[in-house]
């Protein structure tokens, strides 16, 4: 378990070492625990976190979860008045719950 949790960080490391989030476009950060979701827009020039949200209190199906956060954080950045932004994927691999939740945000209007 340690070892893939090593990976996961190295990976992270190695994506965000080429995203940076700008007033302009933001970067939209994923976080996955076993239960839950955590997306925020992160404004990185000035260290603010511009749009959040997280699945908590959500009893849906993880893959459903993925897709009602990809939707419910587009409509949230939608209504700030952001419309583009970078991905950062957290150092999880681009398959099942995060691309149904990339995949969401942008069928919502958000654009990476």
């Amino acid at each position: 378990m340690r070892e893939n949790i090593s990976k996961r960080k190295i990976r992270h490391n190695r994506v965000r070492s080429k995203i940076f989030g700008t007033e302009s476009r933001p970067r939209l950060s994923v976080f996955k625990s076993n239960k839950y979701f955590r997306v925020q827009i992160i404004d990185d020039e000035n260290g603010v976190t511009l749009v959040s949200s997280s699945t908590e209190k959500s009893k849906e199906s993880m893959l459903n979860q993925a897709k009602s956060i990809g939707k419910d954080i587009a409509l949230k950045a939608k209504a700030k008045g952001i419309s583009s932004v970078s991905f950062d994927r957290g150092g999880y691999l681009y398959a099942g719950r995060i691309k149904a939740l990339a995949d969401s945000a942008r069928e919502n209007g958000l654009n990476f």
